[in-house]
């Protein structure tokens, strides 16, 4: 026989179905639904609530920054991107808004 006789007829043995598309679609759509709920969303409400948490600085609040120095905001204004904070003693450090993380110090220990 043939090679391509012996192809042809194992490729007309084979079932043919339309669902081989719909199925890589549904697949498609689960991964993604998959992805937004266990990776899109939460990252999505930690930064809404870093946001939020910087916006609601006041004076004496504990913070860490994002190079893990921590401090107490001493100085802060509505226009200026930047804030003063103290460190140890009268040590003030003048740092960006958006390189403050909340400290979570005090919610460990209750």
């Amino acid at each position: 026989m043939n090679t391509l006789t012996i192809l042809l007829q194992a490729q007309a043995a084979q079932p043919q179905g339309g669902t081989g598309a719909a199925s890589m679609w549904i697949m498609l759509l689960l991964i993604f639904g998959v992805m937004y709920f266990f990776m899109i969303r939460p990252q999505r409400k930690q930064q809404k609530e870093l946001e939020n948490f910087r916006k609601a600085l006041k004076k004496g609040d504990k913070v860490v920054t994002a190079g893990g120095i921590h401090g107490t905001v001493d100085e802060i204004k509505d226009t200026d991107p930047t804030v003063l904070i103290k460190v140890c003693g009268e040590v003030k450090l003048r740092v960006d808004k958006n390189s403050l993380v909340k400290d979570f110090s005090e919610a460990q220990q209750q």
